[in-house]
């Protein structure tokens, strides 16, 4: 079966019929969801069999759950996490451990709502000067601790059977504008990007997916990543990842244009998947209709992510809280 190169969101906390019909006609690969659509457990798990059932198979659904300011299921569904950067800075030299178990308790939280994808590990070096919008978001200030941290998220999320989607690539955190509203830019040489920024996503390549960063390289190309062919092509071949690639949410101010426009921009210079998030039902239909039929290599792809999933690994709740306990002096969860 074909997917559509889209991964869209729904209005509410159940499909309307419009919602259904759409979907079943354009068949988008997944689907993502935001604290709208969340309002109890059984609620959560309705919505995403009204998504499976819509399109007609086990489609990946995700969600943004870093923990910290960016995390859209909350207490009481949730635990409420400290920020990332806190966290790994608070664990110290336990930190691979004190993160890999904060994910496998978060994989086991979504898996149990029917959520089979999340948005993270988030591998952008933070820097004094990173915008706050991503900074404490962040898991560290050097390519070696980021990428050792970055790799335990991600065994923490697929031992949980969960699909952890790396962003933002190729490297995010030297951004002093937030790109939900501005488009950032970077002025350094690619060698210089290649030794710091590029290196965590290249020391995680091997993920089943990952997510673009909307800022400008200015030394590479003057087009923002998402929709610019030569920073496809070096993802593809200097960083080597060859996951399912999703643009991060379209519809983000950094990218100017339409969105029928801006959709077959990315899928032209090489995105596998066009992510539009919090868009009116018109939008949405207009994204799906831009990025109908996945191409045959990304196809492959998506089939090949898709194959990681796979029955989470069992786990003891209480000696795993426990354990994080431990390493984090008491001092796990906020609020």
């Amino acid at each position: 079966m074909r997917f559509g190169a889209a991964i869209t969101d729904a209005e509410g906390l159940r499909l309307t019929s419009e919602e259904k019909h759409l979907f079943r006609e354009m068949n988008p690969f997944g689907f993502i969801l935001f604290a709208r659509n969340i309002e109890s457990a059984d609620q959560v798990r309705a919505l995403c069999d009204d998504f499976r059932e819509a399109v007609g198979r086990n489609c990946p659904i995700t969600i943004d759950q870093e923990g910290g300011r960016v995390q859209r299921v909350r207490a009481p569904l949730a635990r409420e996490w400290h920020p990332p950067l806190d966290h790994a800075v608070r664990a110290g030299d336990q930190a691979e451990r004190a993160i890999y178990l904060r994910y496998r308790l978060i994989a086991h939280e979504l898996l149990a709502l029917g959520i089979d994808s999340n948005c993270a590990p988030m591998v952008d070096l933070a820097r004094d000067e990173t915008h706050p919008f991503l900074k404490n978001r962040c898991y560290g200030f050097d390519p070696d601790t980021v990428s050792r941290i970055g790799r335990a998220a991600a065994r923490g999320h697929l031992d949980g059977g969960v699909l952890p989607v790396l962003k933002h690539v190729p490297g995010h955190g030297r951004a002093t504008l937030d790109s939900h509203f501005d488009l950032p830019h970077v002025d350094l040489p690619l060698d210089a990007l290649e030794n710091s920024d590029f290196a965590p996503f290249r020391a995680l390549n091997d993920l089943p997916m990952g997510m673009t960063a909307h800022l400008v390289y200015d030394r590479i190309d003057p087009q923002p990543a998402t929709i610019s062919p030569a920073m496809m092509t070096l993802i593809r071949k200097n960083i080597g990842f060859d996951g399912l690639i999703m643009t991060d949410d379209i519809s983000m101010k950094a990218l100017s244009g339409s969105l029928q426009h801006l959709s077959r921009q990315a899928l032209e210079a090489g995105c596998d998947v066009v992510l539009h998030c919090n868009g009116t039902f018109e939008e949405r239909r207009q994204v799906l209709q831009a990025s109908a039929g996945m191409s045959d290599a990304a196809q492959a792809r998506a089939e090949r992510a898709l194959s990681m999933r796979q029955p989470p690994q069992e786990l003891d709740i209480h000696a795993a809280e426990a354990e994080l306990s431990a390493l984090m002096g008491g001092q796990v969860y906020a609020g």
